[in-house]
């Protein structure tokens, strides 16, 4: 069992990672709720889940500009400052919310609006956050750490949404917003009692500013095929196969109660926990891209069912958790090849990159599931998504051969 059982060291050894990962734990289960109070909002307004995924579509530009033009300065200024501001923006655009929701019939352009913001603050958080881990641990302990983090995120996904779903059921959605603001109050707390977080930087490297920046991190991934697949491994996932946009739908027309919005999110979560606090498998293994390739597999698979089983809420259920921990697996193992082979005075760029598509996947996928489910129908978008992940991890692994035999030492 202890093979199995996650490894806490790095929460035991570095004080850094330890005050890093517990603000943002609170900042992510207040977060959760905000998703789906949000989603839940704009398709009580609109009855439409184009209108929902088009959530997506607004966050997807502010995303684009702030992950390309602001990576570079987290790897030339200090990140605990960048975290601060990062982490004051998202409180502000939490507050447009609760402001919202007080107005009870808020214009849908607000609500975007704060959707905007948000993706724009994230895209700063989520990529300090990542070039700041690997100077808090020991290398050895980059796989442990990074899995760590995916407990911390499906924990707050799991408790988030099935919270999210209770308190906008019962209480309104201005309570549930206001949980987020407060959450950001204790994020902030915790980053002030950070030391400061410089880059590590090659004396002899010439400071770089503006698209020269941008571009050296493009630049470096030229060639990397490893790298780069494990960018667009997640792509084809996160575009094809999340269908949370859907989730609202299919609770009213499928489950016939709003609170299942909640439990849905809570699924994928809580198979995602569960694969993460039984990860302690994951150091031991070498040949990381074919266990991406596989785990990507599952996740497709996983989702297609899950839009085959009808009205049986539990077997759904089962399938969004079982996609969820194969996705952890593949974020563990993406995260790994990346923070072992990216060097610290590109990691904040190419940080802020890979935040583009984890983050900004789920947008695209938002906006086409909603779209082919307001052509179709919801079900059908559901299950095209999943097979066509499962035809995009099969062409993946037919034009990049060597990403299913590299094994960990190997050149990336």
């Amino acid at each position: 069992m202890r093979r199995l059982t996650i490894d806490i060291t790095p929460l035991r050894e570095s004080r850094e990672f330890r005050l890093l990962w517990t603000g943002e734990t609170l900042s992510q289960v207040g977060s959760q709720i905000t998703l789906v109070a949000l989603f839940v909002q704009i398709y009580a307004l609109t009855g439409s889940s184009a209108a929902v995924g088009a959530v997506g579509l607004v966050q997807l530009l502010p995303m684009v500009v702030v992950s390309l033009g602001f990576g570079p300065q987290i790897d030339l200024r200090d990140r605990r400052r960048i975290l601060l501001g990062a982490q004051m923006g998202l409180m502000f655009a939490s507050t447009l919310l609760l402001f919202g929701a007080r107005m009870h019939d808020p214009p849908l352009a607000l609500l975007y609006s704060a959707a905007a913001l948000n993706a724009a603050f994230t895209s700063i958080s989520m990529p300090t956050r990542a070039a700041m881990t690997p100077n808090l641990v020991s290398r050895e302990l980059l796989a442990p750490a990074a899995a760590l983090n995916q407990v911390m995120w499906n924990g707050a996904g799991v408790i988030g949404p099935a919270l999210g779903g209770i308190i906008v059921n019962r209480y309104g959605l201005s309570w549930a917003y206001g949980i987020d603001v407060v959450s950001y109050v204790f994020a902030i707390g915790f980053v002030l009692m950070l030391r400061p977080q410089r880059p590590v930087r090659d004396p002899n490297a010439e400071t770089e500013g503006g698209l020269t920046a941008v571009l050296a991190g493009v630049r470096y991934l030229k060639g990397k095929r490893i790298l780069q697949s494990t960018f667009t491994v997640d792509i084809v996932a996160m575009v094809f196969g999340m269908p949370r946009v859907l989730f609202p739908a299919l609770a009213v027309e499928r489950f016939h109660n709003t609170a299942t919005v909640g439990y849905m999110f809570s699924a994928v979560a809580a198979g995602a926990l569960i694969g993460a606090l039984t990860s302690g498998w994951v150091g031991r293994v070498q040949r990381q891209g074919l266990a991406i390739l596989l785990a990507v597999a599952v996740w497709g698979a996983s989702i297609a069912a899950f839009g085959l089983v009808g009205d049986h809420l539990w077997v759904a259920l089962g399938f969004l958790a079982i996609a969820g921990a194969a996705d952890v697996v593949s974020a563990v193992f993406r995260n790994t090849i990346q923070q072992t082979t990216i060097p610290d005075e590109l990691r904040g760029r190419l940080a802020a990159f890979n935040i583009l598509i984890v983050a900004g996947g789920p947008r695209l996928g938002d906006v086409e599931g909603g779209v082919v489910a307001s052509i179709f129908t919801p079900v059908l978008s559901v299950v095209s998504g999943g097979l066509l992940c499962l035809a995009g991890v099969a062409v993946i692994a037919a034009t990049v051969p060597r990403f299913a035999t590299w094994r960990v030492g190997d050149p990336p």
